[in-house]
């Protein structure tokens, strides 16, 4: 981004309440600001689902052209893990803490990141206490894993609270493509097998031509910003409720941590496109028809394309056993859990030792059997 549309003043969230001047925390319960000191509790302005159209798209073009204007821009004070390069937003008066994406002891700086501002955002509405309950029978359904594994589920460690950067794009796309339509059909053999001839049918497929466009408007092709977390886990907690956005206010962040986007807008585009191309393509075949397809070429022209910079919220925990960083992750809308997981090796030793002393007494009694 060019120097002219960085203009943001640095951004340092937080909210002190008016009645006792101690900071308000988002509270996910209630959907309000609420100050642990006092009780006191304020509604979020602005906010509410009255508000979710307000989120506008913004232009892709402008945006990889530089000429985003200012307000579409902020500027953060982040910190970059040594282990994972997370970038996480810390408290100002936090000098030292742990990656909460690998537990990795981290000295905090005084860093700065510029970057295009969030549009919207889902906000938590599991708290704390919901999601280690969530973690904890999922990991107690885990078979094999350590003890130790188990006791730091008990031991209820704190989970960290993040909002996780992504990207969505809309996009108009006209598609037109040249294949083949496949019709099956059978003939009738004569074979011999075993000295006997037998009629069987084989399958056959008459091709022709076939040429044609498609078109289909994407909305809201989401694509994860992060390079902090493995991606199959963060898949694995969709869907989102997208149509649940709330336009992006920084009282949402107040007592948790927001992540700064790892992956650029260009490089979100790019994967956007591979999606769509996926669905245009069985919107190819379908269009096609027949009993098979061949697809020969596909000349797809897109317009119109926008995106958002939006945050959505999960819960994590990172667990170091034997020296290797372990994490688990919350939906912080749904409670879906996905993690790592170290495997005991006694565990699975006498597992394997106990099936082939089940297996041997089964061959026994068969043998008495006979």
């Amino acid at each position: 981004m060019s120097e002219d549309t960085l203009t943001a003043p640095m951004q340092e969230h937080r909210f002190p309440c008016d009645q006792c001047g101690a900071d308000f925390r988002f509270d996910p319960e209630s959907g309000q600001l609420l100050c642990d000191h006092c009780g006191n509790r304020n509604e979020i302005a602005g906010a509410g689902p009255w508000a979710s159209g307000a989120i506008r798209e913004v232009d892709f073009q402008s945006a990889i052209n530089d000429r985003l204007p200012s307000q579409e821009m902020e500027e953060t004070r982040v910190s970059k893990c040594p282990n994972c390069a997370a970038q996480v937003e810390f408290d100002p008066g936090v000098h030292a803490a742990e990656c909460p994406f690998c537990a990795t002891p981290v000295v905090t700086d005084t860093g700065s990141n510029r970057h295009i501002k969030p549009k919207g955002l889902l906000p938590f509405s599991l708290d704390e206490t919901a999601a280690r309950t969530a973690m904890t029978a999922w990991l107690g359904g885990l078979w094999f894993a350590p003890n130790g594994l188990q006791d730091y589920a008990r031991k209820g460690r704190k989970m960290t609270g993040i909002y996780v950067p992504y990207w969505t794009f809309d996009a108009d796309t006209q598609s037109s493509y040249q294949g083949e339509h496949g019709t099956v059909y059978y003939e009738t053999r004569r074979v011999v097998r075993n000295g006997k001839s037998e009629t069987v049918r084989v399958a056959k497929v008459r091709w022709r031509p076939a040429s044609g466009r498609v078109s289909r408007f994407f909305d809201d092709v989401l694509v994860l910003a992060s390079r902090s977390l493995p991606k199959r886990y963060t898949d694995a907690l969709e869907p989102w409720d997208l149509s649940g956005l709330e336009p992006y206010h920084p009282e949402y962040l107040a007592g948790f941590r927001a992540e700064a986007y790892g992956v650029e807008l260009q490089d979100g585009y790019t994967e956007a496109r591979h999606h769509m191309d996926r669905i245009i393509m069985r919107d190819v075949k379908f269009d096609i028809g027949g009993d098979r397809q061949r697809v020969h070429d596909i000349d797809t022209r897109i317009s119109s394309v926008t995106f958002k910079h939006i945050l959505l919220p999960v819960w994590l925990a990172a667990y170091k056993y034997r020296g290797k960083s372990y994490r688990f992750v919350v939906n912080g809308r749904t409670g879906a859990v996905q993690g790592e997981r170290p495997w005991s090796a006694w565990k699975i030793t006498f597992a394997v030792i106990l099936g082939l002393i089940l297996a041997a007494g089964v061959g026994y009694v068969a043998a008495l059997n006979q």
